[in-house]
């Protein structure tokens, strides 16, 4: 074009050379040039890519940025389509087909100045039938130099056009049951009996055969089920709680005879026994409103109930199988115009835990009464053989059709019990003087105390400068433990030792050895266990010296959580293996193969050589087997060699927690070895609550049945005071350690 110009300009300047200077053509020039040039705008500005316009529309979408795309219409698409219109029926749409991802790419394009029309695939990927194709046609408009899309529905889908849209039938297999590891069912869909009483109903004479009856139907203590109704009034209804008909079939002749006694009929997914393993299994509940459109998308229906917390929410995919599914185009007036898409449903597959339902409901009762935890693992493998969380919870009353569950449901989330929270894994507490094992490791491996150094234990340490700390003996009004090995001193769990051991090891530029230690230890970090949630905990940096010296009696602002404890004890009683606590023995279909099947996993090694590791395990022997040691009273006569630790740690300005942590080295190979860990928040101390409580678990998983009662027990499993503390000490065997805001006991 310049060149053009440049030579019509050489052209005039030559005819004005050989016209005669007295003959004036201006007027005549001017017009011939300007008739010959071309729109300056357009040639100079080059048009956008129609491309890179059609793929940022498909991007939007596969972003779902619906507002983007509206923006990116021709006005007049816009004019057609309002943008409400345009972009519910792109969700619609999405939603329908369960759209999982969204992939496109531009094929072709055909341009002419001001209008193009572009090829694309996009690929739907869905949850239920599988991935979609479809090659559509774009049609865009240079408006202003912007390419502007001219919309219509067919671009969503071809089958689109004429107002059709998109409908998804479902059918979805039985949710999978929850057994434990002798395949007896933990939850399972059933019909089930919601039990009640209606005092003014109860015939003369028939109040024992009404407690007898439920009692066995529920499992609860007959006292109990009297008090919740001896002082009703005649016409109200006292809720019991639940049973599978099968049960009540079994004694229906006789139950359908007591006035009284109402048994209401419902089919729910039923969790048996009033929840055993609660906090394992966890619950379901409905899809609620605002959670509609996720699970949609997700290949729900929207009437189903979904897992909430524990087994049930971590193997939601495994229990609700595979879903079938055929997606239809449905016309306007609502008949089908085709299906364009088929998936064949598959069966949900069962999960197998590895606790035994017996025992775990009988540790349930052994922790029943305090808020706190148990910890059961497998010594050398951490299969979880009983988690209890108490208080606990009935998982049946999340179901509407309990007619119970309006009278319990808001008892039973009263905020403060909080029962829903597993204190065993998702609570975290200062672990007290359990700990000490920890700070032993960490002297021995750093060589800044062996075994036989001997520290003189008495009832003060003042080697904080201004500040006096305590002994427990101190409170007791018990004599000074006196001069203790190492390994004594965690047998008599002396404060003195350990405060002693981390003012050293701080001013000898050790200052986060123990905490390094008690990471190594796996504390301050989850375990893995994936099954049911849990919290990290924290072991925090030593920064002074009294931050050493409360860290290394477990107090400090460390926190950890049961199930830690358990996990880091049963290294210790291994030989050194951190396993990962596991909860699921195997996952299977109701007629097929495992499709899992439990096996360890390590986590780590605990950085302590063998021989400091038995040094280690001689002296928790010791607490337990000496007469001085500080757990000696409630182990006597237990013939089953336990290691372990007591633990009281304080939580100012309410009572201290109680714990013990232990394992046993029996060597049956029929019944594998345990790590135990008893937690009882504000329970007083931990050789006076959770020792005993230890010691019927230990019972129970060895004997099938405890052989005393606790000290605040009348009877077997009844509570004569929930207080009750041992009364005769034995000078230096100690029971019981003192609370003191800066000098936790043992």
């Amino acid at each position: 074009m310049k060149r053009f110009i440049s030579l019509l300009l050489l052209l005039v300047v030559l005819v004005s050379a050989c016209t005669s200077p007295a003959i004036e053509t201006p007027t005549e020039i001017v017009p011939l040039v300007t008739a010959t040039l071309p729109d300056p705008q357009i040639s100079t500005t080059r048009s956008p890519d129609v491309k890179q316009a059609a793929q940022s529309y498909l991007n939007l979408w596969a972003e779902e940025d619906y507002e983007g795309m509206y923006a990116m219409l021709s006005p007049l698409s816009q004019d057609a389509f309002p943008k409400e219109g345009f972009i519910k029926r792109h969700q619609d749409a999405t939603n329908a087909m369960t759209l999982v991802e969204l992939t496109s790419e531009v094929t072709s394009a055909l341009t002419n100045p001001r209008n193009a029309q572009v090829g694309y695939i996009v690929n739907f990927e869905t949850a239920l039938v599988g991935t979609i194709s479809r090659e559509m046609v774009m049609n865009l408009a240079l408006e202003e130099n912007t390419w502007k899309v001219q919309w219509e529905e067919g671009m969503i889908l071809p089958e689109f056009k004429g107002g059709n849209y998109l409908s998804m039938d479902i059918s979805a297999p039985a949710r999978g049951n929850i057994y434990d590891s002798d395949g007896n069912a933990l939850v399972a869909q059933s019909e089930v009996v919601a039990l009640g009483i209606t005092p003014g109903g109860i015939q003369d004479g028939t109040d024992g055969t009404i407690m007898e009856y439920l009692s066995r139907l529920t499992g609860l203590n007959r006292d109990y089920i009297y008090s919740l109704y001896q002082f009703a009034g005649p016409d109200w209804y006292i809720p019991i709680g639940e049973t599978a008909r099968s049960n009540v079939d079994r004694y229906y002749n006789t139950l359908s005879t007591l006035g009284g006694l109402n048994m209401n009929y419902y089919t729910s997914r039923y969790y048996f026994d009033g929840g055993t393993a609660a906090h394992i299994t966890g619950y379901v509940q409905p899809i609620f409103p605002e959670e509609l459109d996720e699970y949609k998308r997700m290949g729900y229906r929207g009437d189903e109930k979904v897992g909430r917390t524990g087994l049930e929410a971590w193997g939601e995919d495994i229990l609700i199988g595979k879903k079938g599914a055929s997606l239809y185009v449905i016309r306007p007036d609502g008949t089908v115009e085709t299906r364009i898409g088929y998936a064949d449903s598959q069966l949900s597959q069962s999960i197998y835990t590895t606790i035994e339902k017996d025992f775990q409901a009988e540790v349930e009762l052994a922790i029943n009464g305090f808020r706190g935890a148990v910890v059961v693992l497998e010594r050398d493998t951490g299969r979880v053989l009983a988690m209890a969380s108490s208080p606990t919870y009935d998982p049946n009353l999340f179901d509407p059709n309990n007619v119970n569950s309006s009278w319990m449901l808001g008892d039973m989330l009263n905020p403060t019990e909080n029962r829903l929270l597993n204190r065993a894994a998702q609570s975290s507490y200062p672990l007290g003087s359990v700990f000490k094992i920890i700070t032993m490791a960490a002297a021995l491996e750093t060589d800044t105390f062996k075994a036989d150094d001997r520290y003189f234990c008495g009832h003060t340490y003042t080697d904080l400068a201004g500040v006096t700390l305590y002994d427990w003996t101190y409170e007791k009004e018990l004599p000074p433990s006196g001069d203790l090995s190492l390994s004594e001193g965690l047998m008599r769990s002396c404060n003195p030792w350990f405060y002693h051991i981390g003012l050293t090891m701080y001013n000898r530029g050790l200052q986060n050895g123990i905490a390094d230690m008690a990471r190594a230890f796996g504390l301050g970090s989850a375990t893995g266990i994936g099954q049911v949630q849990e919290v990290t905990g924290n072991i925090p940096d030593t920064l002074t010296p009294g931050d050493s010296v409360q860290l290394a009696i477990g107090q400090s602002s460390m926190l950890v959580t049961p199930l830690q404890v358990a996990a880091f004890v049963a290294a210790v009683g291994n030989g050194g293996t951190l396993y990962r606590p596991q909860l699921v023995e195997s996952i299977a279909p109701a007629d097929g193969d495992p499709t899992f099947e439990f096996e360890p996993i390590v986590n780590g090694e605990l950085p302590v050589s063998q021989e400091n590791l038995a040094i280690i395990q001689e002296a928790m022997r010791s607490v337990v087997a000496d007469a001085r040691g500080t757990a000696r009273n409630p182990m006597l006569g237990l013939q089953i060699p336990i290691y372990g630790k007591t633990g009281t740690a304080q939580n100012p300005p309410l009572r201290p927690h109680a714990w013990f942590a232990g394992y046993t080295d029996l060597g049956n190979p029929d019944r594998p070895d345990i790590a135990v860990v008893v937690f009882a928040e504000n329970a007083g101390e931990g050789s006076e609550v959770a020792a005993p409580i230890f010691r019927r678990v230990i019972e129970l998983y060895f004997f099938g049945r405890p052989s005393r009662i606790y000290p605040w027990e009348s009877t077997m499993y009844v509570t004569r005071t929930p207080t009750s503390l041992y009364t005769n000490t034995p000078e230096q065997q100690p029971t019981e350690e003192p609370q003191q805001e800066e000098t936790p006991e043992p």
